[in-house]
C-alpha cells in the first residue's frame, strides 16, 4: 500500500492560550515495497507524522491516503474511515516497546493485538497459531517463551516479544520508532536484520523513524528529512548525506562515514560513495591502492 500526504498539517492544543503547530504542509510518499526512514531533531515532526499513519492522531488538515481509492484504501481524513482495519494492515512499534508489556504471560500479551484489530479470528487454536508464527519470526522459542511473565525476560527478549505484538496481525506497512534506541551494536545489528527478513514478505513497507545516521545509510532505500514540522529533504541517503554541511545546520547529524569523506574533501579527495560502510571501505581502498601504485611506478622512473 502506498502512503500519500498532501498538505498535512496539525496543531497541538488549537484552542488553548499556547498551540504548538507541529506539522505545517507536509508532502510526501512512501512508495510499497521501500524500507523508508525518516530523519528530524526532537521537535521536527516526525513522530506527529508517524502516529498520523495508523490514526493515532486523527487528521484536522490536508490529505493522508494509504493504499488505492474505495475498498482497496484508506482515506485518513474521512470519518467514516475504517479505522480498526486499518490498524490491523499498519503496524506501529514504539520507541523502547518493551516499556508497554502488561500481560502476565509472552502468550496472553502476543495475542492481545490479535484479538483486538482481527476479531474474525477467534478460535483458541488459531490464534495460538498466529501467536506461534509471530514469537519465531522475531526469533523466539514459541514452547519456551510463551508461558513465561515478559517482565522476566531479558531487554532483546522484551523488545522482540513487543515487536511479535504488532506484527502477529500480519501488517502490510510496520512503522518503528527509533527501533534500535538502547540496544548495543550487536544488538542492533540483529534488530536490522530481522527487520530485513520481515520485510518484502507480508509486510511490504517499513518506515523507520531514527536518529542514527548511520542506521539509515546502511538500511533504507530512501529518507525524508523533517525540519520544523515541514518536509525539507527527500531522496536516496546518499542523495541526502552528499547535503551534509545542510544537515548540519539543520542540527542533524551525519554518518560517520559522510563525516570522513568531508574530512577528505577538505584535502582535495572525493569519495563517491553510497556511505555505507563496505561502499566506503572499498571506495577508500580502492584510491589507496591506485596511489600507492602510481607512487610505485614513479618510484621505477
Amino acid at each position: 500500500m502506498r502512503i500519500v500526504a498532501k498538505g498535512l498539517t496539525y496543531t497541538y492544543n488549537p484552542k488553548s492560550p499556547f498551540p504548538s503547530q507541529a506539522l505545517k504542509g507536509v508532502d510526501l510518499t512512501i512508495e510499497e515495497g521501500e524500507f523508508f526512514g525518516i530523519i528530524g531533531h526532537t521537535g521536527s515532526g516526525k513522530s506527529t507524522f508517524v502516529q498520523h499513519l495508523n490514526a493515532l492522531i486523527k487528521v484536522t488538515g490536508g490529505e493522508l491516503r494509504i493504499g488505492g481509492i474505495g475498498d482497496a484504501g484508506y482515506d485518513l481524513a474521512d470519518k467514516k474511515c475504517n479505522f480498526l482495519e486499518l490498524r490491523s494492515k499498519v503496524g506501529m512499534v514504539f520507541q523502547y516497546p518493551e516499556y508497554q508489556l502488561f500481560a502476565e504471560t509472552v502468550e496472553k500479551d502476543v495475542a492481545f493485538g490479535l484479538k483486538n484489530f482481527r476479531r474474525d479470528i477467534k478460535d483458541e487454536k488459531e490464534i495460538a497459531a498466529h501467536v506461534k508464527e509471530a514469537l519465531e519470526t522475531v526469533g523466539l522459542n514459541y514452547a519456551a517463551v510463551k508461558d513465561c511473565s515478559p517482565f522476566e525476560l531479558s531487554g532483546g527478549q522484551k523488545r522482540r516479544v513487543a515487536i511479535a505484538g504488532v506484527i502477529v496481525t500480519k501488517p502490510e506497512i510496520l512503522i518503528l520508532d527509533e527501533p534500535a534506541a538502547g540496544l548495543d551494536p550487536l544488538g542492533k545489528q540483529e534488530l536490522m536484520e530481522l527487520l530485513h527478513s520481515i520485510h518484502g514478505g507480508w509486510c511490504k513497507t517499513i518506515v523507520i523513524v531514527s536518529h542514527d545516521m548511520d542506521e539509515i545509510a546502511e538500511n533504507c532505500t530512501r529518507a525524508a528529512v523533517f525540519s520544523e514540522g515541514k518536509v525539507v529533504m527527500e531522496g536516496k541517503p546518499a542523495e541526502i548525506f552528499r547535503r551534509g554541511e545542510e544537515l548540519l545546520s539543520l542540527g542533524l547529524d551525519v554518518p560517520t562515514t559522510a563525516r570522513c569523506a568531508m574530512l577528505l574533501k577538505e584535502r582535495g579527495i572525493r569519495i563517491d560513495t553510497d556511505f555505507t560502510c563496505d561502499d566506503f571501505a572499498e571506495k577508500v581502498l580502492a584510491l589507496y591502492a591506485e596511489g600507492k601504485a602510481g607512487k610505485e611506478g614513479g618510484d621505477a622512473q
